[in-house]
């Protein structure tokens, strides 16, 4: 992710009939702000328009002339209210820029004792009405969750963080590029999607036979400085004491591979075929290095789950921090809102602080456990989570998700590869909207509070059906 300052536009709405300094004292409120967060304005000066505000068509022209300038650095914009505000000037400068990015809308609270004609603002109305113009032109837009709060209210900063969050999401998705690796596992028809549905919501997908991945990495001498340091990079990663030195090396080219293919097509996010092909032909797994993309922010799925590590790159977006692809695997004994969730090993180390490389003894059974080294091994502690999913619904020509949020326990579980407890409210409600509605075995989770940025950057601002399992009330 990048580690530039985000930028949002601003626009200050003004009337005419209200005092004067109302406008230089929220610009400086955003200034001071802004600075405090690390965020980068992109706004009117006093030298541009009465104030630095937008109050005429006039104002509106010169306010999305210099968005349209700045287009693409700005994530999102920031609307804001020092009084009733003009609500056309507002509207018309959103329409003019076409930035087709979130929008935050905030107003100042007036005072009880400041309701007089010089003091008053009347914010609380004129949000009511720019929010009104905006729907009749069919922008989308964002709310704080007091209708009216002053910036340096510790609401509004959490709320601009949801907004950054949701910025950060739909950004990301919009010209998302994903690699697939390899086909699905012949068995596995729950990760079918569909590359059309992706593209017309601006996410591309770029394919690669496994053949050409498994070539490349066989040329790769021992020699290779590249794979001494791939080598060098996957023992400083996890404990790799129980691995043969013969299985590290294919471990290894694999990775230097995936590397090239990763920054030759400029990809967010990889799918590989991680069964049968690569332990037959390469005589490893290749979780490991899945593990270490996903790591470093670049999340990688196993099985070509091509939408599931979708929402891998939604969460890390919405979170700043590693997601996983997990099965829900298994029930918790009796217990209703709990479950395992499991995969063979290819989970960020975030996950896993007691991390150690070793085989895969279920696919062992099949494809012999000696050419299955590679498989990581560890337990996920308590922490939040976020779980979701992300499907093309091809009978519909739709995107649809679900996503909800639980609790990630110690519970006693004894048993192999990558592991986790979730308990999640009403986990039976939501099983039954998994399986009614054909969503995968899949689920991603991320331990953090992030389902309602999800939801609201899916369905408000990229148009996908959404389930939010247990929302919180608004």
């Amino acid at each position: 992710m990048s580690a530039s300052p985000p930028v949002l536009g601003v626009i200050f709405g003004n009337r005419d009939f209200f005092p004067d300094r109302l406008v230089p004292d929220a610009r400086a409120d955003i200034e001071q702000l802004f600075g405090e967060l690390g965020v980068e304005a992109v706004m009117l000066s006093p030298d541009d328009t009465k104030l630095g505000g937008v109050e005429t068509h006039s104002d509106a022209r010169k306010c999305a002339e210099l968005f349209r300038r700045e287009r693409d650095r700005i994530v999102g914009v920031l609307v804001v209210l020092p009084n009733f505000g003009d609500e056309k000037g507002v509207a018309d400068t959103l329409k003019l820029a076409e930035l087709n990015v979130p929008v935050l809308i905030q107003g100042y609270p007036d005072e009880l004792d400041k309701l007089d004609v010089i003091r008053r603002r009347d914010s609380w109305c004129g949000k009511i009405s720019v929010c009104n113009n905006l729907r009749q032109a069919g922008i989308p837009f964002s709310l704080t969750t007091e209708h009216v709060v002053r910036p340096d209210a510790p609401s509004f900063r959490a709320d601009l963080a949801h907004f950054l969050a949701v910025c950060r999401v739909v950004r990301g998705l919009r010209g998302a590029r994903i690699g697939a690796i390899g086909a699905r596992p012949g068995a596995f028809n729950t990760v079918r999607y569909s590359e059309k549905i992706l593209e017309r919501a601006g996410i591309s997908v770029t394919t690669v036979d496994l053949s050409e991945i498994l070539g490349a990495a066989a040329k790769i001498t021992e020699e290779d400085a590249r794979l001494v340091a791939k080598i060098a990079e996957i023992k400083a990663y996890a404990n790799t004491s129980a691995v043969p030195p013969a299985k590290l090396v294919q471990m290894a080219r694999l990775g230097v591979v995936l590397d090239d293919f990763v920054a030759a097509h400029h990809l967010d996010a990889t799918a590989l075929q991680c069964w049968n092909s690569v332990q037959a032909n390469h005589g490893c797994n290749v979780c490991t290095s899945m593990s270490m993309m996903s790591e470093a922010m670049n999340p990688s799925a196993c099985e070509v789950d091509v939408t599931g590590v979708l929402t891998m790159y939604a969460m890390q977006l919405a979170a700043g921090s590693p997601s996983a692809l997990v099965d829900w695997n298994n029930n918790y004994g009796a217990d209703p809102d709990k479950c395992v969730l499991f995969h063979c090993g290819n989970w960020a180390k975030s996950f896993l602080p007691d991390v150690k490389v070793l085989n895969a003894p279920i696919l062992g059974t099949t494809l012999g456990v000696e050419n299955t080294w590679g498989a990581l091994d560890g337990r996920t502690p308590a922490a939040p989570l976020t779980y979701g999913r992300i499907t093309t619904d091809d009978t519909t020509g739709r995107i649809r998700a679900y996503v909800g949020e639980g609790q990630l326990t110690d519970d006693a579980l004894a048993t192999f590869g990558n592991r986790a407890v979730a308990q999640v409210p009403k986990l039976q409600k939501l099983m039954r909207h998994v399986c009614e509605n054909g969503f995968e075995h899949h689920v991603v989770m991320n331990a953090s509070r992030t389902a309602s940025v999800l939801q609201e950057a899916f369905s408000r601002y990229l148009g996908w059906e959404v389930y939010h399992h247990e929302a919180p009330d608004a």
